[in-house]
């Protein structure tokens, strides 16, 4: 699977966890030079408290466009240590 804004690859990865329609990719897999950290927090009654990358792809800002878990409820595991998109990134195989 590959995530990709403004024409950029912006994660790859072959283990990808799919959760409510969303691919997390491994932490690893991301490419850390077009992410940068957020104050925004949202919280899921099943998942935890979620933590938030902006996306800085050549000049273009997309604001809290990937987030994570960093300390998932019991029921949410499986998704600690990886990385969701939305806001317009394409996730494709």
């Amino acid at each position: 699977m590959k995530a990709i804004w403004n024409n950029t690859i912006i994660a790859e990865s072959d283990e990808t966890v799919v959760v409510e329609n969303n691919h997390y990719f491994p932490a690893d897999s991301i490419k850390r030079e077009f992410f940068e950290d957020s104050i925004a927090h949202t919280s899921c009654p099943w998942k935890g408290q979620a933590s938030y990358y902006s996306l800085r792809v050549n000049g273009e800002l997309n604001k809290d466009a990937a987030w994570y878990y960093p300390a998932p409820k019991d029921a949410a595991q499986q998704i600690k240590g990886r990385v969701a998109f939305w806001k317009g990134v394409q996730v494709q195989s």
